[in-house]
């Protein structure tokens, strides 16, 4: 009964940060900004930083079955 918010919660934490790493890393590639009005690196590094978060947030999640 109380895997089902385990599996939900650490799907969405998945899923969140895969996206946000996926946005982050094309977005530095194509050498455009991360975010409006910041240095280019230090935005990069904290979504970056942010998705790997939410990644390992979301694999504990899971572990947690």
């Amino acid at each position: 009964m109380e895997s089902g918010p385990a599996i939900f919660s650490g799907m969405v934490f998945c899923l969140f940060g895969g996206g946000l790493l996926a946005w982050t890393v094309t977005r530095a590639r194509q050498h455009r900004p991360v975010a409006q009005g910041v240095s280019p690196v230090a935005s990069a590094t904290v979504a970056g930083l942010a998705a790997m978060i939410f990644l390992a947030l979301g694999a504990w999640c899971l572990t947690r079955l």
